[in-house]
């Protein structure tokens, strides 16, 4: 006050001396009024950081203060549809092919986690439970639009055109897989689907995938957006919060999509956060977000739409949280009855699963064929297994391919590294299997 004090005292013998006395009490009442909105509530902030109203007392914000993110749903688990305007009304090729490639991915799961089993691949994930995520995100986009997924995003691959033969010998890691049988099981790419090769750590791929949706942003007329897959287990690791800030202030055309299951590698997400789930995150970053029922591939499709058109035509982020449930283990080094109930899976596995939801609907329009359906999987199961046999035969890529494909041209130390090991295999051949490898 002591301050003020001195102010009005110079106000008062500057006024008196040079200006007419109204003058003087006009200078008096704005040192009053800036005074006074020192403390108003009323008066917004004028802080770079943040814009926001002062309050005259503290208050602790909860997190549950606020109400959950709504999950968005079309049909229930029978099958029906709550409100018709919601029925995105497809046509019956369109759902024959979303049904239809569940079930091929589903069956296919079956046989290659028994492949597993038997010695015949090293490792493998299924996506049990989590077939209308992928498909049904999969059917809203264009060809053109970019994909980085995780590892549980095989139904995006079926929908695009994979063939079974490309599942199966990126398993078997031959000579003519994709990646030249330099990745693990289940870690699929191809360039011609715009489906960028999944790594194995967790999360890697999202501020890679950030950047690419930047450079998009970049160029004139762009008209495709980037699809970021990842796991709730993935949004703890640092990566996704530096894409998550990466992409909203940058204001990059990407949907990052949370493909949230439940369990992460064997970890209940109650373990995992204390928040309002993934969707949630996006407001603290400044990013739209939206919720779903992922079991419900109407649902999934609809919001996928939106969402798409909304970060092409505003060029902004949205992150995408699809609520599901992981069926099967994490993978076939899990066991997931050492975290929850075989009643709780057999719950997931039939009264709400994703398939069934579908062919409740499917049956109810007249559109499904019970014994087409039996001989559809009878189809896929043959095909499958006759290439297992044919896959497994095939010689694995040349040794010296391990070398190739980091750089454009090959450094020296790699150089010298590939001929030692040509020296060493040419000496001790008999101890390893160079026959299964093309020459």
């Amino acid at each position: 006050m002591s301050l003020l004090r001195h102010t009005i005292k110079y106000a008062k013998r500057i006024t008196n001396k040079q200006f007419p006395k109204q003058t003087a009490n006009v200078a008096q009442s704005m040192v009053h009024h800036r005074c006074s909105s020192a403390v108003s509530a009323d008066h917004p902030s004028q802080f770079p950081g943040a814009k926001a109203s002062f309050v005259l007392k503290p208050k602790l914000t909860l997190h549950t203060d606020y109400e959950p993110l709504p999950i968005y749903r079309v049909m229930d688990n029978e099958g029906y549809i709550a409100d018709e305007s919601q029925d995105p009304q497809l046509s019956k090729d369109v759902l024959q092919k979303m049904f239809n490639d569940m079930v091929l991915l589903n069956t296919m799961d079956k046989i290659l986690y028994e492949s597993q089993r038997q010695g015949r691949i090293s490792f493998y994930m299924t996506n049990f439970g989590e077939e209308a995520v992928a498909i049904g995100s999969a059917a809203a986009l264009e060809m053109r639009d970019l994909i980085y997924a995780q590892y549980r995003e095989a139904g995006v691959l079926v929908w695009r055109g994979f063939t079974v033969e490309q599942f199966i010998d990126q398993c078997y890691g031959n000579c003519d897989d994709l990646g030249r049988g330099k990745q693990m099981p289940v870690h699929y790419g191809s360039k011609e689907l715009n489906f960028v090769t999944l790594s194995s750590p967790l999360a890697t791929q999202m501020p890679q995938a950030v950047g690419s949706s930047y450079a998009m942003k970049l160029q004139p007329n762009n008209d495709a957006c980037v699809v970021c897959y990842f796991g709730e287990g993935a949004a703890s690791e640092g990566d996704a919060h530096a894409a998550f800030n990466f992409a909203a202030t940058l204001e990059c055309p990407i949907i990052l999509f949370c493909r949230n299951n439940g369990f992460a590698i064997s970890t209940p997400s109650h373990e995992q956060y204390n928040g309002d789930g993934i969707a949630a995150r996006g407001h603290g970053y400044g990013m739209a977000s939206i919720r779903v029922d992922g079991t419900d591939i109407f649902a999934t499709y609809n919001a996928m739409k939106l969402v798409r058109e909304y970060v092409l035509r505003e060029n902004k982020p949205v992150v995408f949280e699809a609520m599901t449930y992981r069926v099967g283990h994490h993978s076939t080094s899990d066991d997931s009855s050492a975290y929850r109930s075989t009643e709780e899976i057999e719950i997931w596995n039939s009264v709400e699963h994703p398939i069934s939801k579908l062919k409740s609907y499917m049956v109810r329009k007249g559109w499904f064929n019970e014994s087409e359906e039996k001989e559809f999987i009878k189809d896929v199961r043959k095909k499958v297994l006759k290439q297992i046999g044919l896959s497994e035969k095939k010689l694995k890529p040349n040794w010296k391919e391990m070398f190739d494909g980091v750089y454009d041209k090959m450094p020296v130390h790699l150089a010298e590294q590939m001929n030692e090991l040509e020296q060493h295999i040419s000496k001790h051949k008999e101890h390893y299997p160079v026959k299964k490898f093309k020459l």
